[in-house]
């Protein structure tokens, strides 16, 4: 289906008006990113004509803009004569995206849960025996907010962050006892798991389930859900999310009821994969 959307010049932030001489029209580096943000729309290519419609630029001045795309192996042409974005696009896209630290990969992905229900969003990864935030987003304005702060900790096994990421590395008993040590477990409300039974047990729910809870053991009056990460490694989670709500706003139970939806929010980072 053909569109009629046509493009303008962009503005320079100094000007009121478009730059160049000739607002009406494209002209070299700008008219070659319109088309190459246009292709961009068609992931099964589109043919030249529509394209120059969808501009709204001479046919020969588009054509010159996508040959120079070409060149530079940005875009390509299939048999049909079609056109779409090329390998090396694709190539330098991903490497970009795959070099990008974690924390700012999954930060859309906390504006959309806050949004969504109007709690807090955290980013946490494991260090020790304890979690560090990586980041946060709050609520819409004139909500209440947690006082977590990027860069803040926790202790682990009080967290649902922190109890996601252990259940990975600690599978048996002897694991927890080992990791325990001999230092006590702190408690930080009366609902912490503060003994090498508990927590294990904590653990292999948390495996069998695929997310982690925290009713109100780290802090009175506020639970979260957390599930992993996967931004850094195929196998092993990089770190984990988790909606951390005020418990008379939220309830655990709308949280436990929303998995599925957090983790569909997740998409890609949110699963292993090969």
């Amino acid at each position: 289906m053909k569109r009629t959307q046509t493009y303008e010049a962009p503005t320079d932030p100094g000007t009121d008006g478009p730059t160049g001489a000739d607002s009406s029209r494209l002209v070299g580096s700008d008219r070659v990113l319109a088309v190459l943000k246009e292709l961009a729309r068609y992931p099964e290519g589109v043919g030249l004509e529509e394209l120059t419609q969808v501009i709204g630029s001479p046919k020969p001045t588009v054509h010159r803009a996508l040959a120079a795309l070409r060149r530079a192996g940005l875009a390509g042409q299939d048999t049909r004569g079609h056109y779409a974005l090329g390998d090396e696009f694709l190539r330098m896209a991903f490497a970009h995206h795959e070099a990008r630290p974690d924390h700012v990969r999954v930060r859309p992905i906390l504006d959309a849960l806050a949004q969504r229900f109007g709690e807090t969003a955290h980013y946490a990864v494991l260090e020790g025996r304890e979690v560090v935030y990586r980041a946060k987003v709050d609520p819409p304005s004139g909500a209440v907010r947690l006082t977590s702060t990027v860069g803040g900790r926790n202790p682990a096994h009080a967290t649902g962050v922190g109890k996601l990421l252990l259940a990975r590395h600690l599978e048996t008993q002897e694991d927890v006892e080992a990791w325990i040590g001999g230092s006590a477990l702190e408690r930080r409300t009366p609902r912490t798991l503060c003994t090498a039974d508990g927590l294990h047990r904590e653990l292999q729910t948390i495996r069998e389930r695929g997310y982690s809870l925290d009713d109100q053991e780290n802090e009175p009056g506020v639970n979260c859900l957390a599930l992993p990460v996967y931004a850094t490694s195929p196998r092993a989670p990089s770190g984990a999310v988790s909606v951390s709500a005020l418990t008379y706003r939220t309830p655990l139970s709308t949280l436990v009821e929303a998995a599925a939806e957090i983790r569909a929010l997740l998409g890609p980072l949110g699963e292993p994969h090969r």
